[in-house]
């Protein structure tokens, strides 16, 4: 980069947020840790300070509140700069068998999954716009493109998150924004391990890694790597992909 960048990443407190906020330090961006546990968010901030890179916590933020996210890209912008890579990463799971499933669980997943990242592009685009270039990753999910049983108002989230990726990416291509998703597959994470214990992973994460081609879990930093490649200036002729990380478990 000729100039610095500032990088958001939404939910960049733990997993793989966390590897993506580290990656885009590395890759040299300014970065804004923002997540809803202000000591996961600062932790992540401090680790990439104590490398030598730039990165501030914004800790308390719901992207589901748009006051809240507005207040948040204020604060970046004014810590920082004007955000020209947005990182929609938060996300809440659940898993339920579809019948019991409320009207609240259903509610909350739509407002984080799908409601936080139109209110994140939303507060950033202008950013964007007026500087004539900017990079969105929206991290969805395979499970989007397979299914997956007990899951429903979750896969049906991040469906949507892959839809809204899709037209944002023909609105914005003219104003030299790009727009892509990462749907992860299988990647071991606390959210991963908390679906196992739950008895709902179908089996055991070793389980389903030998049944992988790569015969592997995939890790945080898998995700970071391809998230990094879309926010660079080589990827500027990619928009409105989804870009599967699964160790071949979809293709």
């Amino acid at each position: 980069m000729t100039e610095r960048r500032t990088a958001v990443v939404t939910g960049g407190g733990s997993g793989i947020g966390r590897a993506i906020a580290l990656r885009l330090a590395e890759d040299g961006f300014a970065t804004a840790v923002l997540d809803l546990n202000p000591e996961a968010a600062e932790r992540v901030a401090e680790e990439s300070r104590g490398k030598g890179y730039e990165s501030v916590a914004f800790g308390g933020v719901d992207v589901s509140d748009r006051m809240q996210v507005n207040a948040a890209v204020r604060r970046v912008r004014e810590t920082l700069s004007p955000v020209l890579v947005l990182v929609n990463n938060a996300g809440v799971s659940g898993t339920r068998s579809f019948l019991k499933i409320t009207d609240e669980s259903w509610n909350r997943i739509m407002a984080v999954n799908l409601n936080g990242p139109f209110y994140c592009c939303q507060a950033v685009v202008p950013d964007m716009t007026e500087a004539g270039w900017g990079r969105i990753v929206n991290i969805s999910s395979s499970s989007a493109q397979s299914g997956q049983q007990f899951m429903t108002h979750y896969v049906a989230s991040k469906a949507g998150l892959i839809g809204f990726t899709k037209a944002l990416a023909l609105e914005l291509g003219p104003t030299g924004i790009t727009v892509n998703t990462i749907p992860p597959g299988f990647i071991d994470t606390p959210m991963l391990r908390a679906t196992e214990e739950r008895g709902h992973l179908g089996g055991s994460v070793d389980y389903h890694a030998e049944r992988t081609p790569v015969r592997r879990p995939g890790r945080p930093e898998d995700i970071a790597a391809a998230c990094s490649f879309l926010v660079s200036e080589e990827a500027g002729y990619i928009t409105g992909q989804v870009m599967g990380v699964n160790g071949g478990r979809n293709t």
